[in-house]
C-alpha cells in the first residue's frame, strides 16, 4: 500500500449543524488511514453556521497539537465573511492551492 501523504476534502452546499458530524467522521478516518496534510477546500460551499465555524477551529487546534498540516482553501464571500466576521480569517491556514 503507497504511503499516504494529502487529501483535499470538498463538501458542497451547507456546512451546519445537520451535516457537520458527517464531515467530522470522514475527517477523522482519513486522518486514521494515514493522511498527514488535509485541504479542506470550502470553495462549494453556500451556507456555513456556527458549527461548521467550530469545525474548522477545531481541526485547526487539532492540527497544531497533532502535528499534521491543514490548509484551507477559501470559500466565495458569504463564507469568507463569517471569518471576516468573527476575526478568524488571519489566524487560520487559508491557501490559494
Amino acid at each position: 500500500m503507497p504511503e499516504r501523504d494529502c487529501v483535499r476534502i470538498r463538501p458542497a452546499g451547507e456546512l451546519d449543524v445537520s451535516t457537520v458530524p458527517d464531515l467530522r467522521d470522514e475527517l477523522a478516518e482519513l486522518r486514521r488511514a494515514g493522511f498527514k496534510r488535509l485541504i479542506l477546500d470550502l470553495s462549494k460551499l453556500e451556507y456555513i453556521d456556527s458549527t461548521g465555524l467550530r469545525l474548522v477551529l477545531h481541526l485547526d487546534a487539532e492540527a497544531r497539537q497533532d502535528g499534521f498540516e491543514l490548509q484551507l482553501v477559501p470559500g466565495g464571500a458569504p463564507i469568507q465573511r463569517v471569518f471576516e466576521l468573527t476575526e478568524t480569517a488571519g489566524r487560520l491556514p487559508f491557501t490559494d492551492a
